[in-house]
């Protein structure tokens, strides 16, 4: 499948890699399929663009990647929703944010996760109710900051 992106210009959607979302990401309810990119192999970061708007994609990760204990129970209606049979058919990301000026203040939004369906192609942005989890969570938190140089 071909995709128009203004990021990527245009690119063949990977089918295994295209997304009905029966949740949709908050704010976005007419955007319903979306396509994972990876923009260099083994990159901590994926794209997730939309098949249907060329201006539309959002930076993921996965919070392990970056030392981050991420864990919860997904909802049940969510889990009907996605058809999940087995908990090994999932991947999570999560939306990051990286600010213009300062990339070490990227966080993540802990409390709305994308789930994947890896084996029907079916996904969504889920909202982890009473879990206490940051919608703007530091990504770089535990990690040490550069020094600021001193003026001469």
């Amino acid at each position: 499948m071909k995709i128009q992106t203004t990021r990527f210009g245009e690119i063949e959607g990977d089918e295994k890699l295209i997304f009905n979302f029966k949740m949709p990401i908050l704010g976005y309810n007419e955007e319903t399929q979306f396509v994972l990119i990876e923009p260099k192999e083994a990159s901590l970061f994926k794209w997730l663009q939309s098949t249907n708007t060329p201006e539309l994609a959002f930076l993921t990760t996965s919070p392990g990647l970056f030392g981050i204990d991420y864990v919860f129970e997904l909802p049940d209606e969510a889990e009907s929703i996605l058809d999940v049979k087995s908990a090994e058919d999932l991947v999570v990301l999560n939306i990051a944010k990286v600010p213009n000026n300062n990339p070490r203040g990227t966080t993540v939004n802990l409390l709305a996760p994308i789930v994947f369906n890896i084996k029907n192609n079916v996904a969504g942005q889920v909202i982890i109710s009473g879990s206490g989890f940051d919608v703007e969570y530091p990504l770089f938190e535990n990690q040490p900051q550069p020094k600021e140089e001193e003026p001469v």
